[in-house]
């Protein structure tokens, strides 16, 4: 691999080390699929870039994240985007190598990274037209297990429109109820904590 810099190999090296092989196999991924890719450091973790970004990874205590810049233009062909990949460029998720698609299916996700940014792509603008949280339809049963503690229910009124945004969409995407269930309880601790749906993520 050519490109490579020192400060990802450090990321690399203090990472946990379940977490090493994994990092080490996207970052081979991304080196195959755009030879000229650059390495940076961004938000504190690892970047690829190729006329702007393509993709990034990230390691946490038990998993590694990672994922595209543009996931949101990209096709998806084996389905590993799922609502949250599309709105964070780290949330595939990954606990060993195996979890990982195959390096032929990731070097063709990085290919159409690649293709987009050679075409100038840009990711499309949010919409200028501010929204509030009255905008919002927050079920029941959600409502329910949020204002069943005064401090979770007052934690919950005081988040942004986006914050709210964020777990309804993760808490009612769910297309099981077993799935919904599991994740209103693990929203309902996070909102405790005042913690965004995504927190894992804000490296």
């Amino acid at each position: 691999m050519k490109n490579t810099n020192p400060k990802v190999d450090a990321y690399i090296a203090k990472a946990e080390p379940f977490a090493q092989p994994i990092l080490t196999k996207i970052r081979e991924a991304f080196h195959a699929g755009c030879p000229d890719v650059e390495e940076t450091i961004k938000w504190g973790c690892p970047s690829f870039d190729h006329k702007g970004m393509l993709g990034g990874m990230a390691s946490f205590k038990k998993h590694v994240g990672f994922g595209f810049w543009k996931a949101a233009l990209m096709d998806d062909p084996e389905a590993l985007f799922g609502a949250t990949a599309k709105a964070s460029p780290m949330s595939i998720k990954a606990a060993a190598v195996a979890d990982l698609p195959t390096k032929r299916v990731f070097v063709a996700y990085v290919k159409r990274a690649v293709k987009l940014n050679d075409a100038g792509q840009k990711l499309p603008r949010k919409s200028s037209a501010k929204k509030s949280k009255s905008d919002l339809v927050v079920p029941g049963y959600m409502l329910t297990a949020i204002q069943a503690d005064a401090s979770t229910r007052d934690v919950w009124n005081a988040f942004s429109y986006s914050k709210q945004k964020e777990y309804l969409e993760w808490v009612t995407g769910a297309k099981r109820e077993a799935t919904r269930d599991k994740r209103l309880a693990q929203a309902v601790e996070w909102i405790a904590e005042g913690k965004s749906r995504n927190w894992k993520y804000e490296c």
